[in-house]
């Protein structure tokens, strides 16, 4: 039995004849007409020998190039310099170099980037005999950097326009801020004040808020608070609050009656609108003794942190304020009151809760009303200036972990020995 070939045998005989004539492409035709651009030189840049793919690009004649031209007269001026002080030298050193962006001149005054790659051949003693270079077109590489580039430069653009509009908002929402509190506490017969507001975000607006104004010839009204929420819609109900406040203060100094006030108005305000809004809210008075250097103190809270009591004997204690309700949550809210008296040395701290719930580790430990009240204790006996100073730093330290608006207001009466009680 003889054997047969397969049935496909004479189509795959065909197929391999026609990939055998794809592989006869002779080494000139492979060097003229490769998809690069290949050129040798002599050591002195003369050229000796160059391909039709690069001579089409440059738009010149062999005649014109082989023998009459250096490869540095293809260049351009930049490409020149470019080409004698890095691309000569490092190639000298080397023996060759890669992938070197430069740009062909072209007939007629155009360019052409192009990326150059070149090595010296040597002879069998080592003699540098000429130079082979390999030129690759880059104008779609370029292109593709230039449309890079505007992009890069279009999102730079876009990220300062963002940045300062940004420091226009910053601005705005400060100088908003800085409305919705005094501009300066008023000055108190024989009372030291001082305040801070911590902002937690320079982006959006707060909702706390503190103030001190007189309400008749000898008594002097305080309150500080905090509304829920942040941004326009806070400000907004701080503002109510601030002026709700002082208002009602005019009309009857009792604080219960002055958050009871407040708790009406915001009642009303937004019962129903389908933004419920309240606050919690510290409302005082002060009334000095001239004839003893005391100030008596009453005051009404509504779900507001205790305030704290700095004694000049050097202890610290809350004021307790328990089982008042949130202003502005119910028609009647109940409010609870205490009283207390400022002696020479004594200061009166309030502050919101922004301090008391800072996160102090990674396990998002809250601050803590013991830690502040251990902290006060250190400080009790410092002027309120210094009190306010020293839980600035407090805050600080805090870093990331502050991460709410701080309220903090102290009320103290001078030491004997002190400037303001000796009246200097």
């Amino acid at each position: 039995m003889c054997r047969s070939d397969p049935p496909d045998a004479d189509g795959d005989r065909t197929a391999d004849a026609a990939f055998a004539a794809l592989l006869e492409d002779s080494a000139d035709e492979l060097y003229e007409s490769a998809p690069c651009g290949y050129l040798s030189t002599l050591m002195d840049g003369t050229i000796a020998k160059i391909n039709a793919t690069l001579l089409d690009w440059l738009g010149l004649e062999p005649e014109a190039v082989v023998g009459r031209m250096r490869f540095t007269d293809l260049l351009t001026v930049g490409g020149k310099l470019y080409h004698e002080t890095h691309f000569a030298p490092l190639l000298q050193m080397q023996g060759r170099i890669s992938g070197i962006a430069l740009e062909l001149k072209r007939t007629g005054g155009g360019r052409m980037p192009v990326l150059v790659s070149s090595a010296v051949k040597h002879s069998s003693s080592g003699e540098p005999l000429l130079i082979r270079t390999t030129i690759f077109d880059a104008r779609e590489r370029r292109a593709y950097e230039e449309e890079l580039l505007r992009g890069r430069k279009a999102a730079e653009e876009a990220r300062r326009q963002a940045e300062a509009d940004r420091t226009r908002l910053q601005d705005a929402l400060a100088v908003l801020q800085r409305s919705l509190l005094p501009d300066i506490l008023p000055s108190v017969p024989g009372l030291e004040t001082a305040a801070h507001y911590h902002t937690a975000s320079p982006d959006r607006l707060g909702g706390d808020f503190y103030d001190l104004f007189p309400i008749d010839g000898k008594r002097f009204a305080f309150f500080l608070g905090d509304v829920c929420g942040k941004g326009p819609q806070a400000a907004a109900v701080t503002s109510l609050t601030r002026y709700t406040l002082r208002a009602a203060a005019v009309h009857d100094t009792d604080p219960v009656a002055a958050l009871s006030t407040l708790n009406k108005v915001l009642h009303e305000r937004y019962t129903g609108s389908g933004d419920p809004r309240h606050c919690t809210a510290v409302f005082g008075t002060l009334e000095p003794d001239p004839a003893t250097g005391e100030i008596a103190v009453h005051l009404a809270s509504g779900g507001h942190p205790p305030v704290l009591i700095l004694r000049a004997d050097g202890t610290a204690d809350y004021l307790p304020t328990p089982g008042g309700l949130l202003v502005g949550v119910l028609p009647d809210a109940h409010f609870s009151t205490a009283t207390t008296v400022l002696a020479p040395g004594d200061t009166l701290l309030l502050y919101t809760d922004g301090l008391t719930e800072a996160r102090i580790d990674e396990d998002r430990t809250l601050y803590g009303e013991e830690s502040l009240l251990a902290f006060a204790t250190e400080h009790a006996g410092r002027p309120p200036d210094a009190l306010i100073h020293a839980l600035t730093g407090l805050l600080d330290s805090f870093g990331d972990g502050l991460d709410d608006d701080t309220a903090l207001l102290a009320l103290g009466i001078p030491a004997h020995d002190s400037p303001l009680e000796n009246g200097r």
